[in-house]
């Protein structure tokens, strides 16, 4: 079992910067493949990001690479989002999320175990 838990989310301004982390504990973090999601309300949870394990391999939605950057550091058992030029669509509560057992590289949800709580990302105009 991995417990998550994501940090650094707000309030920014257009065109501003923001650095989320999502914090793993329990199994071994250094072979989890993990990826961020992000929901706003009434919409399906959307893909934004995926690593690999050993970090080596990474996979954007098209309309976000450039501006997003997944990182991990299996040392502090940690996941980042680094987010640059952000824009009131950027909207949305950020998820990480991690895989049991690797399904691949894989932008579906369903394919993901583990889950934080979310944290809140607002960019205002």
């Amino acid at each position: 079992q991995v417990q998550l838990d994501e940090s650094g989310g707000g309030l920014v301004r257009a065109g501003g910067s923001l650095r989320l982390s999502c914090a793993a504990s329990g199994r071994t973090f250094s072979s989890t493949p993990m990826a961020w999601f992000r929901q706003t309300p009434g919409k399906e949870r959307e893909f934004v990001a995926l690593i690999s394990s050993s970090g080596r391999t990474t996979d954007y939605v098209n309309s976000l690479e450039g501006r997003f950057t997944i990182s991990r550091d299996n040392a502090k058992n940690t996941l980042y989002l680094q987010m640059n030029s952000l824009n009131p669509e950027d909207t949305a509560v950020y998820y990480c999320a991690g895989q049991r057992i690797f399904r691949g590289f894989s932008r579906s949800p369903r394919d993901y175990d583990y889950w934080g709580q979310g944290t809140q990302v607002t960019v205002s105009s």
